[in-house]
């Protein structure tokens, strides 16, 4: 079992009628998972938005000649990917 650490704040009211909800709802155990996986989506989605800063980052970095070569590369993964049947186990 992970260890857990103990949380004592206040919220606004209508965080805590959500979290209350979603254990209602049976998505959560109580009312601390249901912060748990409020916060695992919250992080999840910053991840996701830091990802995809850096990759445009990286994109908008490269050379003209690193671009095409990037292109190329692209194009022929989709061709591969034409190929094969991902229906086949």
């Amino acid at each position: 079992m992970l260890q857990r650490k103990k949380l004592s704040t206040t919220i606004g009211a209508s965080n805590y009628a959500y979290l209350h909800s979603m254990v209602k709802a049976g998505k959560a155990k109580s009312v601390g998972q249901a912060v748990d996986k409020a916060v695992e989506m919250a992080r999840k989605l910053e991840n996701r938005a830091t990802l995809e800063r850096q990759t445009a980052a990286y994109f908008n970095g490269l050379t003209s000649q690193a671009a095409a070569e990037e292109t190329d590369l692209a194009d022929a993964l989709s061709s591969a990917s034409q190929e094969m049947d991902f229906d086949q186990p």
